[in-house]
């Protein structure tokens, strides 16, 4: 059957706009030493959904010198910490319009660390990560930790070194939260519902836990219900906690947007990296939305019973069983993470962790938002590319080389509609971070008409207009409507 989304109200909360991401794009400049006279650098602003992009591009360029960086969500700035003295390190840092910050830990040294503990301090009801704010590892220890393993931990801890990690005890006991009960169902298990995808082979398909995914392999939108989707990849333990559920009706539609309940939606723009400090919401079926920030990244959580999982984002955001794989997102359309687990409630709180969506997408060869569309009549939709400048990626300057049409392109570069006539969507696939802009979508990075050399019209603007080809906006990406409809009415989640 085919489940389609009931129009919804879009909503947008308080945040950075959409132009902002455009700041995920800047590279690193060649630093040169600056010239008598010339004035410093200043800090750019970078909007939550685009701060861990342009803080993993610094990372990629600044090797042993780089220390880690988190957001200042108050002032929109990324803080980059830098290892040594050097003037054309910190000058490409300035450049870049990032804060430079200078520290005493590499990240490479507190990797190191991270491997130390993993040797000789895994313990079921601990974890650690990486708190760029403090330029350490964060040690956590939940209630089931005895005192002998507190005394293994802090001992494995004292033997890093002074300033290189620290513990404390947190409340509560860290675990998977999945439990029976509403949302999506299956093998008496209740979950999630995380981002709606579209698989490598074009077909409709959503993210959810890892957890949720090993535990039954077909699931429905209520509870005895029958399934709707069957689960393709699943991962839990080790690398990560993340499973792709294909929907079995292929002509199944469905939308990048996060249902957050009383008939409200966010649309979700493409997949983005997190960064210690940014801003993020994270939706249930159970709690419904809570908001809060990343506190660390690359984390290890021991959940027990064997289950130990890296590469986790650590925030302070809520939640309970049940909303297990639920999306954490950005006000302004950053698909973030997939709730794995964590300590704690919604009524006393706690540390939450998330599976890393990048990762999950890369891992299942799948992308959020490439042209909200799964089989059937939506695919002529599809958003213009991410960074789809004049160079391929964006639409056509022939005509019939709309934006309506242009497959997205990986970062602009012959994945888009082509510069000749006839360049449609026929021609046109999707690529990787295909939703950054879609057709229409307010002319974000490169929608139809963006004066980066990816206007339409150039040799036939009669027949080159965004949505001239296919749907239009209004049938394309309508999601499932039923997925996740919780007991209260308001558990629509991740559609």
């Amino acid at each position: 059957m085919s489940h389609k989304r009931i129009p919804k109200r879009k909503i947008v909360f308080a945040g950075g706009g959409a132009v902002a991401v455009a700041a995920a794009a800047i590279l690193l400049p060649n630093a040169n030493a600056s010239q008598g006279g010339e004035p410093e650098p200043t800090p750019k602003k970078v909007n939550a959904a685009a701060a861990g992009d342009l803080a993993s591009q610094i990372a990629s360029q600044l090797g042993e010198a780089f220390g880690g960086s988190y957001y200042d969500s108050e002032k929109q700035q990324i803080i980059v910490n830098v290892v040594g003295d050097n003037n054309k390190v910190e000058l490409q840092v300035k450049q870049a319009g990032a804060v430079v910050r200078n520290v005493k830990n590499s990240t490479s040294q507190l990797k190191a660390a991270s491997q130390t503990l993993k040797a000789e301090a895994t313990i079921p009801g601990t974890s650690w990560s990486v708190d760029p704010r403090t330029n350490q590892i964060q040690v956590l220890a939940d209630r089931t930790v005895t005192d002998a393993g507190w005394n293994q931990i802090e001992s494995t801890v004292k033997s890093l070194g002074s300033d290189v990690a620290r513990i404390k005890r947190t409340a509560g006991e860290f675990k998977p939260l999945a439990a029976g009960g509403d949302a999506i169902f299956g093998g008496g298990a209740r979950c999630s519902l995380g981002f709606n995808v579209v698989t490598a082979d074009g077909a409709p398909g959503f993210l959810t836990a890892g957890h949720c995914g090993v535990a039954a392999a077909e699931w429905a939108d209520a509870q005895d219900g029958q399934p709707i989707a069957t689960i393709a990849d699943a991962t839990f333990a080790g690398g990560g906690d993340f499973a792709l559920a294909a929907y079995d009706d292929p002509a199944t539609e469905v939308a990048s947007t996060v249902d957050t309940g009383d008939g409200q939606i966010v649309d979700i723009a493409a997949a983005a990296e997190a960064a210690v400090g940014q801003e993020v919401i994270r939706m249930g079926s159970t709690t419904g939305l809570a908001d809060g920030s990343v506190t660390g990244l690359d984390a290890t959580v021991n959940y027990g019973n064997g289950d130990i999982v890296n590469g986790l984002i650590q925030t302070d955001v809520c939640a309970e069983p049940g909303d297990s794989g639920g999306p954490l997102f950005t006000a302004d359309g950053g698909a973030i993470g997939l709730t794995s687990g964590g300590s704690g409630d919604c009524t006393v709180g706690g540390e939450t962790f998330f599976q890393p969506v990048t990762t999950a997408l890369a891992a299942v060869g799948a992308q959020i938002g490439a042209g909200d569309a799964g089989g059937g009549d939506g695919a002529a939709d599809a958003g213009a590319g991410d960074d789809a400048g004049a160079a391929d990626g964006g639409a056509g300057d022939g005509a019939d080389a709309g934006a309506a049409n242009a497959g997205a392109g990986d970062e602009g570069v012959d994945g888009g509609a082509g510069d000749g006539a006839d360049a449609g969507a026929a021609n046109a696939g999707a690529g990787d971070q295909g939703a950054v802009a879609g057709a229409g979508d307010e002319g974000a990075v490169a929608g139809a008409g963006d004066a980066a050399n990816a206007g339409v019209g150039d040799e036939g603007a009669a027949d080159a207009g965004a949505g001239d080809v296919g749907d239009g906006a209004g049938d394309v990406g309508n999601g499932n409507q039923d997925n996740g409809n919780g007991d209260n009415g308001n558990n629509r989640n991740g559609h």
